[in-house]
């Protein structure tokens, strides 16, 4: 590792101000960014630990008003009960990232704000048409993501909180790397009173998205036969050594399916 400075921030506002220290970089579970750094891939002068600022910890559930603090653990958002009984589909999300290393470590906030395209959070946040908040706005999550590790956060600018409205149904459904644990497909499905949103990670080549044409399909019938005779386009979708676009294309419906079939078992 090359030398870096750390700071330890005690508050937003402490860390709003270490933020404009050299080249800096914010700290909140580091399974993205201390990963980046040992190859090379992220060299900040500086690292602003937020891992120590209270206010960024905690779920608040009030009827189905849903607020999820930044720095909650990936091991926190998974147990939280009241989180559990408005909306399972995050809860079960949480999870199923990485092993129990990286869920007692991992935050919300940090999945967000360096949106890896295998990530699952972006596909929660994107079909539960959730608010991200930062220390200077509300970003609409459907603005938000921008591509691949992109988002709309400027120099500076800290995420705070997650907050959605509970659907009155939603299930997350991915096919995983056996070694990582990281999303091939990953399929999230919502339906609320706006309708049905059907988000996909870990297949894009721009990164997390909405997959309008399933969206459309079960619309007409919230079912998972209703995605009989629909195809995903491998345009626009990833090819790597884990999988083809093309296979990747048949995933997305098969996690789709499974996903809505998952939806449909709670009610």
């Amino acid at each position: 590792m090359y030398s870096v400075n750390y700071h330890r921030a005690s508050s937003l506002a402490d860390a709003a101000k270490l933020a404009k220290t050299g080249d800096a970089k914010f700290l909140s579970g580091g399974m993205t960014l201390i990963p980046a750094m040992k190859t090379r891939l992220a060299a900040p002068s500086d690292l602003v630990d937020l891992g120590h600022i209270a206010e960024l910890k905690g779920v608040k559930v009030s009827g189905k008003s849903v607020v999820i603090a930044a720095g909650t653990t990936h091991y926190e958002v998974a147990n939280d009960e009241k989180l559990k009984k408005v909306c399972p589909a995050i809860t079960e999300l949480a999870g199923m990232i990485g092993d129990p290393a990286v869920r007692y470590r991992g935050t919300i906030g940090g999945s967000i704000a360096n949106n890896d395209p295998a990530a699952d959070y972006p596909s929660a946040l994107l079909a539960l048409d959730a608010v991200v908040v930062t220390n200077k706005r509300q970003i609409a999550a459907d603005k938000f993501f921008k591509g691949l590790f992109e988002t709309a956060l400027k120099d500076g600018e800290i995420v705070t909180a997650v907050a959605f409205t509970a659907p009155a149904k939603a299930a997350y459904q991915k096919f995983r790397n056996p070694a990582s644990r990281y999303a091939i497909a990953g399929v999230f499905v919502a339906k609320g009173k706006e309708g049905v949103r059907v988000a996909v990670t870990g297949a894009g080549d721009d990164g997390v998205f909405r997959a309008k044409q399933l969206e459309a399909a079960l619309t007409k019938k919230f079912d998972a036969s209703a995605l009989d005779g629909v195809t995903v386009s491998s345009d626009n979708l990833m090819s790597d050594i884990h999988a083809s676009a093309e296979y990747r294309a048949n995933l997305v419906l098969v996690m789709a399916r499974r996903a809505v079939t998952a939806a449909n078992a709670r009610s």
